[in-house]
């Protein structure tokens, strides 16, 4: 199926390029062409974009750093729409912060830490964007966005809207500005004036992450969402499965809760390797691991 003429002059105005290989902008480097694949600069190019799509039925994955999906080797025929560097500003006013959603949460964790602001040092060393942030409401170290969060302007349906996030909208991984309900354009932060040991708190996280965590291996972060009353990397590794491979895929010696790309695994070795642990798991436990990580294809 090919895109019609009007989608085509879109996707030529709006430098979308084609069959761009899914492996360049996933941290597990996997993933065949993404048959259409833009970086906006504004909320109306984002518009523009889905509207597009839409008149050629052709599906839209909204993505960020890439940094929670596994894409089919095989490629995808949709519309990739990466909110990344184009739209990556951000700025502080007393003890809010503003970003756009392409900045990295890393970046604005540090940079509130060095603005003498406290509340997103658990953030300093996560991969993800602002905007990917919001919709699965990340977090680490007993920290998560929901903690600070306080506005979001967002796509829905073709209109902008900003409003304060209410009761119920975040969860754990779970968010009501997720694609495609929402498309996240940018956030604002209430932090706190740092109490003296913000930049103590980041380096040990800092410190913990490369001690414990593979990160000398492409991965996806965290596998599976922690199952209530348990930890999935504990589980998995009471299962005896750290070091189980399927191809080039493998359950990190290090840290169970991660699956690693050791050397040339192809999407269909993550996925199955996905499959044998929630398997495994479930029959030795009773309890079913859910994938934290996004599949697509």
């Amino acid at each position: 199926m090919t895109i019609n003429e009007a989608t085509a002059k879109v996707f030529t105005a709006l430098n979308v390029r084609t069959d761009v290989p899914a492996r360049d902008y996933t941290s597990f480097r996997i993933g065949g062409p993404m048959a259409y694949f833009a970086e906006p600069s504004s909320a109306e190019e984002v518009s523009a974009l889905i509207d597009a799509a839409k008149l050629s039925r052709l599906p839209v994955h909204v993505i960020g750093n890439g940094s929670n999906l596994l894409i089919s080797d095989k490629g995808v025929r949709a519309l990739f729409i990466r909110i990344g560097g184009n739209m990556s500003s951000f700025r502080f006013e007393g003890n809010f912060l503003t970003a756009e959603a392409g900045a990295l949460l890393s970046v604005v964790s540090k940079g509130s830490v060095a603005n003498g602001l406290m509340g997103l040092e658990w953030a300093s060393g996560i991969p993800g964007t602002v905007g990917g942030g919001v919709a699965m409401n990340a977090g680490a170290y007993k920290g998560e966005l929901s903690q600070v969060l306080r506005e979001v302007t967002f796509i829905r349906d073709g209109e902008v809207i900003t409003r304060e996030v209410r009761e119920g909208d975040l969860g754990y991984r779970y968010s009501a500005f997720a694609y495609p309900e929402a498309v996240v354009l940018s956030a604002k932060m209430e932090l706190s004036p740092d109490d003296g040991g913000a930049k103590a708190r980041m380096d040990d996280y800092t410190a913990r992450r490369r001690e414990k965590q593979p990160l000398e291996y492409p991965s996806a972060g965290s596998a599976f969402k922690r199952p209530e009353g348990y930890f999935a990397g504990a589980l998995i590794e009471q299962a005896g499965l750290k070091g189980k491979r399927i191809g080039g895929a493998m359950v990190s010696p290090k840290h169970a809760g991660f699956i690693v790309n050791c050397g040339g695994a192809s999407f269909g070795d993550v996925a199955a390797l996905i499959c044998f642990v929630r398997a495994d798991v479930y029959e030795k436990f009773g309890v079913l691991l859910e994938p934290e990580v996004k599949i697509i294809g």
